[in-house]
């Protein structure tokens, strides 16, 4: 067991409830809330757990693990411990499921030192605001939505949707340009299928990924329990490295919707009155002390940035859990089933999706000059021809006026040249920006309105053969 159990308790034989993974346990003094637990079958089989609620003299305890074999004759043991995982840079390169054992075949990990999980968020105060850009290799993001360091940015998706393949693309090319720091990548899958698992398992070792990654997967039969504290795990291990190894840590988080589910399981369980579509009223407060740990700290070198990704439910953008992940974070990048249909990868729609730090990350001496010009000329270019296409599909596209058509072209263009690219395709902010100029150049220069003179001489095409 890879969990610290430095001091020991009173054992209880009084559990006069058993819900799912929860156990009441009746007369009990001293107990504290996140104060990890041990739990005795009547077989001698031992299980962990942590103290979930406390009221008068009870205790709600969660177990983690199969739940075969609860029962009123158990023996509960509070450690006066809380739940602590051990920590090095033996760490990278390893693979742990959501209780943190190892599924790499390798020793269970002994660290430097142990640190509780459950901890608070940076403190506003201490922050430090994102200013470095942070090349994907993916132009809809670097060109248009770009992710700077620090930045918490999440994926909207949809059942179906590839949106582990750009998971997996985004940790194998992520890197902070002009950086002497150290990248590394926790990716932490919560529920996710043998298939899945599968996947990132062959990609990240096939493609050298897991050399700079820590990988916490959670399979869909794994214990439910196990997706609440996954992503702890993965961000304690994301602290570690980022604020006292001193790197720039990319965490991915998927699926939070599979989170969410588990969250609402566990109230279901504890009875408690449900908010929106049945889940707990303190979501939006359990979400922000998971996102809330990202960021940047003021006298740190490293830093945390996060891209939680989440499959919104039904497609449905205002369910509570892209609504309330909308709120915390700092933009979204929403995939669409439209443009997967059509085979473009990634399916990113730029129009609805939003980088909040963008301007921050981008510009003079982070990328170039023209990049937020050139990504607002796109906007509105791209928006125009969306809007002729719609109305193409009235009237015909021989209806249309020449700049009406000229301007659906350009959609066209952009759509197959811009945002497709390949699954394995690593391009570099210069050319994204060298793409974005070739489209430009398919409209007239009076029409260039969101970019100023100079830059249009220094890179449009016209002015560079000339």
């Amino acid at each position: 067991m890879s969990f610290s159990r430095e001091k020991a308790g009173p054992v209880y034989r009084t559990v006069r409830e058993v819900r799912g993974p929860l156990l009441v346990v009746e007369g009990v003094r001293g107990v504290s809330y996140n104060e990890l637990v041990e739990v005795k079958l009547a077989d001698g089989t031992e299980i962990i757990g942590t103290v979930l609620d406390v009221y008068e003299d009870r205790a709600v305890v969660q177990v983690f693990g199969q739940t075969e074999g609860l029962s009123l004759d158990v023996a509960v043991r509070f450690t006066g411990d809380v739940m602590r995982i051990p920590l090095s840079d033996d760490l990278i390169g390893r693979v742990f499921n959501g209780s943190f054992r190892p599924l790499d075949g390798l020793p269970e990990p002994i660290g430097y030192e142990r640190r509780e999980i459950f901890v608070s968020v940076i403190n506003p105060a201490a922050r430090e605001p994102p200013s470095e850009f942070i090349q994907t290799g993916i132009s809809v993001i670097d060109g248009m939505n770009s992710l700077v360091r620090g930045q918490k940015l999440p994926i909207f998706s949809e059942a179906g949707l590839p949106h582990n393949v750009m998971a997996a693309q985004i940790a194998r090319q992520s890197t902070v340009l002009g950086s002497e720091e150290e990248f590394a990548v926790v990716l932490c899958a919560m529920g996710i299928k043998h298939e899945e698992y599968e996947y990132f398992r062959r990609e990240f070792e096939r493609t050298g990924a897991l050399d700079r990654a820590v990988m916490i997967l959670n399979l869909a039969d794994d214990p439910i329990i196990e997706r609440i504290i996954a992503p702890r795990i993965a961000l304690t291990i994301a602290e570690y490295l980022a604020f006292d190894l001193d790197m720039h840590v990319l965490a991915i988080l998927t699926d939070m919707t599979g989170y969410c589910e588990a969250l609402r399981s566990i109230s279901i369980a504890r009875e408690e009155v449900p908010a929106r579509k049945g889940y707990p009223g303190y979501m939006y407060s359990d979400l922000a002390s998971i996102y809330e740990r990202a960021g940047k700290i003021k006298g740190e070198k490293g830093s945390i940035t996060m891209m939680p990704i989440l499959t919104m439910p039904g497609g449905d953008i205002t369910h509570p859990i892209p609504d309330l992940t909308g709120y915390i974070t700092e933009g979204q990048l929403i995939l669409s089933r439209e443009l997967y249909g059509r085979g473009i990868y990634p399916p990113v729609n730029p129009l609805p999706s939003l980088s909040r730090l963008m301007k921050d990350g981008v510009g003079p001496g982070r990328t170039r000059e023209d990049h937020m010009e050139v990504s607002n000329q796109l906007y509105m270019a791209y928006a125009e021809g969306v809007k002729a296409r719609d109305l193409a599909r009235i009237v015909g596209e021989l209806s249309l006026s020449d700049r009406e058509r000229r301007y659906l072209r350009f959609a066209e263009e952009f759509e197959r040249s811009f945002i497709n690219q390949g699954v394995y395709e690593n391009r570099p902010i210069e050319k994204t920006l060298e793409i974005a100029w070739d489209l430009l150049s398919m409209l007239p220069e009076d029409d260039l309105v969101r970019i100023s003179e100079e830059n249009i001489r220094k890179y449009h095409p016209k002015y560079r053969s000339a």
